[in-house]
């Protein structure tokens, strides 16, 4: 009965497992079913971000503000704000005030190709440096 409960330390052997190559229809150009419709994207909820300006600052000077402190950001005042669309710049425009709250009217659309361009340059396609 001792035999019972020691530890059995041999080696079992391994089970055997079937492997093959997994199969794959062929790539065409052709799209397969169905057509893809932009109605499946219509109603997806997406950030969108106005930015003011932007400013740099000293931790000291971050560690004095206090309610009331002014920081300066630098954009003019009346200069066109940019809006982010999942943080890639999309448009251009202007503050405005509509029933009590900010709102941006647009007036300039980014082009696909401007957007593609400033992609590259990294971080949503906007140098965060603060130059502007």
């Amino acid at each position: 009965m001792a035999d019972d409960a020691a530890p059995n330390t041999e080696p079992q052997p391994q089970e055997k497992v079937g492997i093959q190559a997994a199969g794959f229809s062929e790539l065409t150009e052709e799209p397969q079913g169905p057509g893809l419709s932009l109605d499946l994207v219509l109603d997806i909820s997406m950030p969108v971000t106005v930015e003011l300006g932007r400013a740099t600052m000293a931790v000291r000077d971050l560690l004095q503000l206090r309610t009331g402190s002014v920081v300066e950001l630098d954009n003019m005042a009346g200069e066109p704000v940019d809006l982010y669309v999942r943080d890639v710049r999309f448009a251009r425009g202007e503050v405005v005030v509509v029933d009590n709250n900010f709102g941006l009217r647009v007036t300039e659309i980014i082009s696909p190709q401007r957007r593609l361009r400033e992609l590259g340059k990294g971080e949503g396609g906007v140098d965060k440096s603060n130059k502007r």
